[in-house]
């Protein structure tokens, strides 16, 4: 019966897939159910996004952050919102004129001081004397957020080395150097830390076209978990974020240049929107926060269900109208065996 009903589920979408009649009209109408004349109303009204600071006040008074790549897109957010919540930040990144103006700005709309250090994360060196001219400014982090990250699209057939190299050095090599360097300088002073990576979904998937940025996150959350089970004795704790597409000015002038990919990204994400950074940056707070202290070697997927909705094999049925499914059934029904 299984069979049966399978093979002419198969046959009726076929037809309604390649747009024959009566298919055809039936395809191109909403699939929304009737609303009484009124126009349905769009998925993202439904999830709303809240863009205030989640976390009491003071959460973080008397605690230092150091957030990589602070100086733009996410980094930046994060670090807003921790310095609104009383932490001393210190963002890093190699643009030192960028770094210096952001941390000018947090700092005058957030009253919390914020230091700006220049750091290669994909020199060992520069990180060691960056981490020293941390302990000078405010001392050793109890939240540290590795989020610097470089990609670009490419066929993998065109990867040169090099394309290879300058992606892999700054995500993966980067978040080890910086990981390594201030895991170690914590055990030593026996002090207890939150450590949060930024990753993407497909680090838990593969994706063609960013194959070095996919297998060097995916190597990060492999470093995280591994470090979330050995150094938990020393009173550090490892997590990771995996967000979806989020609407920042760098990733999107590099991955979606012409802005051709956007509509079809919110099409695939049952939420109807993109996410925003504040969103990211209120789950890093948490997540960093002693309102989390249980949560450690954690991988919390944040992208209004994108990765399930592109998955899920059967999830294109959603495209089907009502009419169809009642064609659908009606020649399920009928088929022999069923």
């Amino acid at each position: 019966r299984t069979i049966y009903a399978s093979q002419a589920f198969s046959a009726v979408w076929s037809v309604c897939l390649t747009g024959l009649s009566p298919c055809q009209a039936w395809f191109h109408r909403s699939s929304a159910l009737p609303q009484s004349g009124a126009p349905p109303l769009p998925q993202s009204s439904f999830f709303p996004s809240v863009d205030g600071v989640m976390l009491p006040p003071g959460t973080f008074t008397n605690r230092v952050a150091f957030i990589t790549g602070g100086g733009t897109g996410l980094g930046r957010a994060m670090t807003t919102t921790l310095s609104h919540l009383g932490a001393q930040c210190i963002i890093a990144s190699r643009k030192v004129d960028v770094l210096q103006q952001t941390a000018e700005e947090i700092s005058k709309a957030t009253g919390n001081k914020v230091h700006a250090v220049q750091c290669d994360v994909r020199d060992p060196q520069a990180v060691s004397q960056c981490v020293n001219q941390m302990e000078e400014m405010a001392g050793l982090p109890d939240i540290v957020i590795n989020n610097a990250a470089g990609n670009f699209v490419c066929p993998s057939e065109r990867l040169s080395p090099n394309g290879w190299k300058s992606i892999t050095d700054i995500v993966l090599n980067g978040t080890a150097f910086v990981t390594l360097e201030l895991g170690k300088r914590l055990i030593q002073k026996q002090k207890g830390a939150a450590f949060l990576a930024i990753t993407t979904i497909y680090a838990e998937s593969g994706s063609g076209f960013v194959v070095p940025s996919a297998s060097a996150k995916a190597g990060v959350e492999a470093l995280y978990k591994s470090l979330a089970a050995e150094w938990g004795r020393y009173g550090l704790r490892f997590n990771i974020i995996q967000p979806g597409p989020i609407r920042t000015k760098g990733a999107f002038s590099r991955l979606d240049p012409t802005g051709a990919f956007e509509k079809g990204m919110i099409s695939r994400i049952p939420v109807g929107r993109l996410g925003k950074p504040e969103e990211i940056a209120n789950l890093a707070a948490y997540m960093s926060s002693d309102y989390a202290t249980w949560m450690s070697g954690a991988v919390i997927r944040f992208d209004g269900g994108e990765y399930v909705s592109m998955a899920g094999e059967f999830n294109d049925l959603r495209r089907v109208t009502p009419e169809q499914w009642k064609m659908m059934e009606a020649m399920i029904r009928s088929t022999k065996g069923s």
